[in-house]
């Protein structure tokens, strides 16, 4: 049985969403995949001046992912693959969002929204890098249509990622 998808926006991320981001994110559980523990708000602060600067340069970003009552309750979108390794070269859709937001539709709905938009700006596809392990994020790329393109090692700490693929 499909449900419906919950209504989302997206919006270019904003100075005070550095703040949300790093509260909302403020979790074991939310950064499993990320590092194991909580960021710094200078993180986040660099993170939504770089996400500005690729919305105003390519188009697009990672968005900041507001629910109906236009609460912050994570972000999703693209940008290019910052690291030597992996898919160089290529855009990287992601999300990532607080935990009391798990399960409920969120993320597939925000995402699919941000790749009309990356399409929109003329990228001819994207790649999702998500952790072997990590069984929410593979089940949203699956849903979003994506297959898995590779298998990577990665580096520091050595663990197993999967590369999905999607042409745009």
């Amino acid at each position: 049985m499909n449900r419906a998808l919950p209504a989302v926006r997206l919006r270019v991320p904003t100075d005070e969403d550095a703040v949300a981001w790093h509260r909302v994110f403020d979790d074991p559980e939310v950064m499993e995949f990320h590092g194991g523990r909580s960021a710094e708000l200078s993180v986040y602060e660099e993170l939504t001046a770089r996400q500005r600067r690729h919305d105003a340069e390519r188009g697009f970003c990672l968005w900041t992912v507001l629910d109906r009552d236009d609460r912050v309750v994570g972000f999703t979108g693209a940008q290019p693959w910052p690291w030597e390794w992996g898919p160089r070269g290529e855009i990287e859709i992601g999300w990532r969002l607080g935990r009391p937001h798990w399960g409920h539709g969120y993320v597939t709905a925000a995402a699919r929204m941000a790749l009309e938009r990356v399409r929109a700006a003329g990228a001819p596809g994207v790649v999702a890098m998500v952790d072997a392990r990590n069984e929410r994020s593979i089940a949203v790329a699956r849903r979003l249509g994506m297959r898995l393109a590779e298998v990577f090692t990665t580096p520091e700490p050595e663990r197993e990622g999967h590369c999905y693929r999607l042409a745009l």
